[in-house]
């Protein structure tokens, strides 16, 4: 008998977060939702326990560029918000296309059906992918993705 079971203590997925995403729970909750971002990250961990979490966070667009580099050659897989970033930084976006991580961008909102600046995403042409608009349900999607495709 054959066994299929997906061995998910290999999969290793880092989830990177850009400028202002510490602030959910207080920022325009009725955008991003009450939650903070650490309280919903204990829940993915309990939820995936067999997933190997890691979780940066930074609202500097030079620490984002270099923390992509420094993981992005590894066996990890990476949800990336680059939040207001996603729009304005073609060094990250470049530091993207340069790394052999599978990347899936990542955004609680939908910026397509925002402010008219937030429609242009610099990063979804070097992404496997892009989830937006389910709010922090975005980052699940993600994993699941990763869970059933790798």
């Amino acid at each position: 008998m054959y066994n299929f079971e997906i061995d998910m203590s290999q999969l290793k997925i880092a989830i990177i977060n850009g400028p202002n995403l510490n602030l959910l729970g207080v920022r325009e909750p009725e955008i991003y939702g009450v939650q903070t971002f650490d309280q919903y990250y204990s829940s993915l961990q309990n939820k995936f326990p067999n997933v190997e979490f890691s979780y940066y966070q930074s609202n500097s667009e030079g620490s984002l560029v270099d923390y992509l580099q420094e993981i992005g050659f590894s066996e990890v897989c990476i949800i990336l918000n680059a939040g207001g970033y996603t729009h304005t930084s073609v060094a990250i976006a470049d530091a993207v296309a340069a790394i052999s991580a599978k990347v899936i961008e990542v955004h609680i909102s939908h910026p397509a059906a925002r402010e008219e600046q937030r429609h242009i995403s610099l990063l979804s042409k070097y992404a496997t992918g892009s989830i937006t608009g389910l709010g922090l349900f975005s980052y699940e999607a993600a994993i699941q993705y990763y869970i059933n495709n790798l």
